[in-house]
Parts: C-alpha cells; structure tokens; sequence
C-alpha cells in the first residue's frame, strides 16, 4: 500500500520530470551559440554560482573536465580575495543563478567585461540582469518547486543540471569525444580499466593447458581438468595454434562418440577455428567478443598464430 510519505515522493519526481519537459522550449538558438562559444574557447570553462547553484556547478565543471573541456569551478566570493587571477583573457565564465540577481554573481562581472571573457548565463529569469549583461543566456525557468513549501531549490536545480548535462552531451558529439578519451580521464575506476586495459596485461602465461594434435582423447581429458581453465589448446612442435577443446566439446564428442570415445585424439574433435587476438587488443573489445560468439575464452597470439597467453573472463577480466 503507497503511504503518504510515498505520495509525497512521487509528487516531487512528477513535479521534476515536468519542469525538465518543459526546458525543451529553451534548448535553441541560444543553446546552439552556447556551445560554439564553449567550442571556441582556447582557455578553460569557468563555472561559478552562489549556495545550490554553486553546488550545480561544481557538478557541472566536472562533468566538462571528464568529456573533453577543461572547466572548473570558482565561488564568486573567491573572487574578491585572490582567486580572480585564476582567470585569463583565453577562458569562458559560466554563471549560474536561479534568479538572475545574485549579489555576489553580478559584482564582478564587469571585471569579465574588461577582461573580455564572454559570459553564458544560466538562470530561470530571462529579464535578469545576468541574462542582460551575458553574451549568451540559457534560461532554466521553472513552473514552480517540486518543494510542498515552494521554497527550496528542487526543480530549479534540476533544471540547472540537466541544462549542464544538455551542454555537455552536445560538446561530447561535436568534440568526436569517445569512449576511449573518456577512459583516459577516468584511469582509476573499472571504466577506465576496462578501456584502457589490453591482452597482454591480463592473460594466463604460465602453465597454459597446450596439447598436441595426436594426443589420445583419454590424456585430452585430463589436461582439460588440470588445466582449469575449461579448455585445452592444441599446438604444433612450433607452438602454432592449430584448434581448440574446450570441456563442452568433450561432452559432446563423448555423446556422439560412445565407446569410442576414447579412439579419439585431440584432432578429431578440435575446433580448428579458435578466437584469437593480438596482445594489444583491448578488454572492452575481448568482452564484446565472449558476448557475441558466447565464449569465455579467447586465445592470445602473435602475427604468426604462437600462442602466448590466454585471457578467461572467470579468472582474470576486471
């Protein structure tokens, strides 16, 4: 049964996803030169905002340094007591403010004038005077607070967000930014590693369960146990890949082979056309692989098909 706190919520979510429906209106012309502004700038995106638009931007300057435009951000305040050096004729200010008439935002953006520094404006007020004074305005007017009080910054932040998001998705296309320059700046987390991680940093070198193509079916079976990778690869005296076994294979041969099962040598039931891939291919690519083919091993070879490694998503995939 939905309780009253649960009411409660919903009407919040309904009330959010409403004024983000409606932001639609302001995503135009002026956003478009948004962009090219940010596009154009040779220095970094500046984004600066007062109490809850603050803590947006602070997101917001994240999320442009994480996909490709160097950004931070700055509290207002900050710039009266030493950090208005931080900003260069070659960078771009981001001013955010719900109303448009924050004290603290509008006093120094005449100093932004004389600098030269072009201003997109943010607000949910298209008369204020940050939208006056701002090379370009993105207005995020909101209908009301999702807040029952209409008081606290709830949909107005939302807004703000998404606006940023808007900004950055669309820089993320026009910049060709992907997933691998994504990677580079995410090296620490399981992201980046997958992206950025290849082959040889992560396959099975030692004690690979290799066999040879005249090995009895009988000896085949043990080394697929021993090996515990599920598999055996079979080699020539060169250690060139000539096919693979896996424990699947060797039920199936068992089924259809009965008592002669064990007649059998490793090149009667190989599968003479392995997954291989070179060391420097990267683990994104491998897992797309094991996906596609339904696999969970892959052979790792150099340009003449030696085996040197394998990689198994059970043992060593992040």
């Amino acid at each position: 049964m939905v309780t009253n706190h649960s009411i409660y919520g919903l009407q919040c979510l309904r009330d959010e996803a409403e004024a983000l429906l409606a932001l639609r209106q302001y995503v135009g012309e002026d956003f478009n030169r948004a962009v090219e502004l940010i596009l154009a700038c040779h220095g970094k995106v500046i984004v600066t905002g007062v109490g809850k638009s603050g803590h947006i931007g602070a997101k917001i300057a994240a999320t442009f340094a994480s996909t490709g435009t160097p950004s931070f951000f700055i509290n207002p305040l900050d710039i009266f007591h030493g950090d208005l050096g931080a900003l260069t004729s070659e960078d771009l200010l981001l001013a955010i403010s719900n109303s448009g008439q924050t004290d603290e935002l509008l006093r120094f953006i005449p100093l932004m004038e004389k600098r030269q520094v072009p201003i997109i404006g943010m607000s949910g007020n298209e008369n204020s005077l940050l939208a006056k004074y701002s090379t370009v305005h993105l207005c995020t007017k909101v209908e009301r607070e999702a807040c029952p009080l209409g008081l606290a910054p709830t949909s107005s932040t939302t807004a703000q967000l998404a606006m940023g998001d808007a900004l950055a998705c669309a820089l993320i296309v026009a910049r060709n930014f992907r997933a691998q320059d994504f990677a580079r700046f995410h090296p620490g987390g399981t992201l980046g590693k997958r992206l950025l991680t290849r082959a040889h940093d992560v396959m099975q070198t030692e004690t690979l369960p290799v066999v040879s193509p005249e090995m009895p079916m009988g000896e085949v079976v043990c080394h697929v146990s021993s090996g515990r990778l599920g598999l055996v690869v079979i080699t020539d005296e060169a250690n060139k890949v000539e096919g693979i076994i896996t424990d699947g294979d060797v039920r199936r041969a068992m089924e259809h082979n009965q008592a002669r099962f064990f007649d059998l040598r490793a090149t009667d039931i190989m599968t003479k056309t392995p997954q291989m891939v070179a060391p420097e291919t990267k683990i994104a690519e491998i897992e797309h692989i094991m996906r596609e083919r339904k696999i969970h091993s892959v052979l790792v070879v150099d340009s003449q098909q030696h085996l040197l490694g394998i990689v198994d998503s059970f043992r060593t995939m992040l």
